[in-house]
């Protein structure tokens, strides 16, 4: 491999990285902070999710999912473990699917597929990597 695409794997590398980063860190930290803002984001889930959910309770629910993905933040910010890397963004992916599919797609979950897109691409991207 040049030298230079070597450069622009790593561009494009740390561009998903930390384009993921931000955006998971965001969540995260809003979920944990206001659980109550996003009570929206569980409507209409099958009954099986919902029972779940009703069982431990939507901010207690809410606020799990705002520490997994503060931690989907981490793993992409750290460089050591491209293979955790690589599975926490397959994670992201199907995250991001599974709110598409069973939200559904409206004014503000349609931005879900570039996260969607972008986890993806980092799964891909990182397939070589020891």
């Amino acid at each position: 491999m040049s030298m230079n695409i070597k450069s622009n794997y790593r561009y494009v590398e740390w561009s998903l990285r930390l384009g993921l980063a931000a955006m998971f860190g965001y969540s995260g930290i809003d979920l944990i902070w206001h659980p109550t803002g996003w009570h929206w984001a569980v409507r209409g889930l099958p009954m099986v999710f919902q029972n779940i959910i009703n069982a431990i309770g939507i901010n207690t629910y809410l606020q799990l999912q705002g520490v997994v993905e503060l931690f989907f933040a981490l793993v992409f910010l750290f460089w050591i473990w491209p293979k955790l890397t690589r599975f926490v963004a397959l994670l992201a992916a199907f995250e991001m699917a599974f709110i598409l599919l069973f939200v559904g797609v409206d004014l503000t979950t349609f931005r879900d597929f570039a996260p969607l897109g972008a986890a993806a691409a980092l799964y891909f991207l990182l397939q070589d990597k020891p």
